[in-house]
């Protein structure tokens, strides 16, 4: 098949699977169509006290349990999460965290669950991923979501109860792109049965699963569209073998696999919400999943910044601490501001789901994005800061008589969130086709290669452009703040108005071409959920509720994100984009071999994949 040909397929197939929106408008979605809709995240959603005091019971046994029985290098070390530690877990209900009291969970809010996982990530990777990949797109939150009654009474008790799932989606050959995957599932003999063949790579929790959520086409592999539908598996299920367990640069403790199903025989009553929705759950689930990312930064982060703060303090270079240092300073300055901004974020993130808000696509991407990012930077900094002490394993720093802090293993550990659930490339992507499905209904193209409906596309930009020319504080002006972030909040409104003509003109320019554009939608994409993260901070540092520093931590991350914006929109518009392509295209059509001489590779290619 010649390659338009292909990515149109790949094309068609994402498109079908992608979700309505619902009738409530996306935050995100309006700010790039240059709408504030400030009653969206202002004013700042309190926790219900009840509801904060039950997970602070949970949270205060949770670190005491941490703290005495997980040893998170240890774990790393000895690549494994301890059985006690898992029973403990369970003996905490902590595998139900989000499962009804009905069925024997703990009934708790994504605002708990979140608050949980971040704990745990704080403190060990391994096992936060262990609890989240099971909860948040395992067995039960599909379930949750889609499950029958009889499912849901015959799985979420089991779940809640500790048995371990996962979800096998991903294949060897097969990443983000489902119009290729190759696992099959076909009705057996008698009509009784599915049979499913093939393999999934990179199953989180598979070799150790009870029960998983499997993925596999069901109607002919030469159709121009695959039919995948969502199977429950049980984990001991006959012809259903791990045959490969993948070791990582961190994470070391989790259980991931690689999977293979030799005729896995499954009853047509574990069909999870009917033949041929599986991608749809798919991506439902992962919008659910991945507002736990958040969680896991904002954990990591706080830890992060408690160890710069602590060795800015005591550590000394030519007789001051090396926080007063000015370069020192800056790198503690902005984890700080970035740590109150990612916890916002995941906190509002968390509050969406829990007010059963039917569009939170855009915002979970853009949490995961942004909050992913954020903390990379945070890591890398809390390294440098600790100099070669960063650099060295807690092991090592505990041999030779040193306090065992473990940066190295948590900058191994945190690089997978910027790859999980959506790489950062992918959610770019994905955010920049939500942010211009306005403007395809608009022009009239409702798939691939539609013509533009001109007189349609008048009728709807001659209203819509004009009213972004006019700067105004409509919105704004409603919202009490402080002199100092009001400002701030002005420039949100001035800027969306700025990011949806910006958008415009690149649809202009390139046409349908644009979607080909991925630096520049990446670009405006990443104006957007700074936008977006400058809302979070100033609704937070705004309420009567916010804690002491709030306002300055806002204020310094808003003057930062607003320099940052100001260099994406220049890139936007001038830029090497174009020559960066052309060299890409002569590097790998082998045109500067001597640019790889003296050097030895031992993989040569061809290892056949795909």
């Amino acid at each position: 098949m010649e390659h338009g040909a292909e990515e149109k397929k790949s094309l068609a197939t994402a498109e079908a699977a992608r979700e309505a929106g619902g009738t409530n408008p996306s935050f995100l979605g309006e700010l790039f169509m240059g709408r504030l809709r400030t009653g969206m995240i202002f004013p700042w959603p309190a926790q219900d006290p009840g509801e904060k005091a039950a997970g602070d019971a949970v949270l205060e046994k949770l670190k005491s349990f941490l703290e005495e029985h997980v040893d998170a290098d240890r774990i790393d070390r000895e690549k494994e999460v301890p059985r006690s530690v898992i029973e403990g877990l369970r003996e905490m209900g902590l595998f139900g965290i989000k499962i009804p009291r009905e069925y024997g969970g703990l009934g708790l809010s994504q605002i708990n669950y979140n608050r949980i996982l971040h704990l745990v990530a704080s403190h060990c990777g391994s096992t936060a991923l262990l609890l989240s990949v099971h909860q948040s797109i395992g067995v039960s939150q599909p379930v949750m979501m889609f499950g029958t009654e009889e499912q849901r009474r015959r799985y979420l008790p089991r779940l809640a109860a500790g048995a371990i799932s996962a979800f096998a989606l991903t294949e060897p050959g097969v990443g983000s792109d489902p119009s290729h995957m190759t696992t099959t599932a076909v009705p057996s003999e008698d009509g009784s049965a599915w049979l499913i063949n093939g393999r999934k790579l990179w199953t989180t929790n598979g070799p150790i699963a009870e029960l998983l959520v499997v993925t596999a086409r069901t109607n002919d592999p030469e159709a121009d569209r695959p039919e995948i539908t969502a199977f429950i598996v049980e984990g001991k299920s006959e012809g259903l073998v791990t045959e490969h367990r993948c070791d990582f640069m961190g994470l070391k403790g989790i259980r991931n696999g690689l999977l293979s199903f030799h005729n896995v025989r499954v009853s047509g009553e574990d069909i999870l919400t009917g033949v041929g929705e599986g991608l749809k759950l798919a991506l439902r689930t992962l919008n659910i999943g991945r507002l736990s990312i958040p969680a896991f930064c904002g954990g990591v982060m706080k830890h992060a910044l408690t160890i710069c703060r602590i060795w800015g303090n005591e550590r000394r270079q030519w007789g001051v601490p090396v926080g007063r240092h000015e370069a020192v300073a800056a790198k503690i300055a902005r984890i700080a501001a970035d740590a109150f901004a990612v916890d916002s974020l995941a906190w509002l993130g968390a509050t969406f789901a829990d007010r059963g808000e039917p569009d939170l696509r855009l915002e979970a991407a853009a949490d995961k994005l942004f909050c992913t990012k954020a903390m990379w930077r945070a890591l890398d900094e809390t390294l440098q800061v600790r100099g070669g002490r960063g650099y060295e394993t807690a092991d090592s720093l505990r041999g030779r008589g040193e306090a065992g802090i473990p940066v190295e293993r948590m900058l191994r550990d945190a690089r997978l969130y910027l790859i999980g659930e959506g790489t950062s490339e992918i959610l770019h992507l994905f955010i920049a086709r939500e942010a211009l499905d306005p403007h395809l209904k608009a022009t009239g193209i409702t798939s691939i290669g539609d013509p533009v409906d001109f007189k349609k596309a008048f009728r709807f930009y001659i209203r819509w452009y004009p009213g972004l020319l006019r700067p105004g504080c409509s919105a704004s002006r409603n919202v009490s703040l402080p002199p100092g972030l009001r400002r701030h909040l002005r420039y949100v409104e001035n800027a969306s108005r700025r990011l949806a003509r910006d958008l415009f003109h690149m649809m202009v320019r390139h046409g349908q071409g644009l979607q080909r554009k991925q630096m520049v939608l990446a670009r405006l994409v990443d104006v957007g959920v700074e936008l977006f993260a400058m809302g979070a901070v100033l609704s937070r540092a705004g309420s009567p509720q916010a804690p002491s520093g709030a306002e300055e931590l806002a204020d310094l991350f808003c003057r930062q994100a607003r320099r940052r914006i100001g260099s994406l929109r220049r890139e936007a518009y001038c830029n090497d984009d174009r020559r960066v392509y052309d060299l890409s295209r002569k590097v790998l059509e082998g045109e500067f071999p001597w640019l790889e001489e003296n050097i030895l590779c031992t993989w040569k290619g061809d290892d056949g994949i795909g």
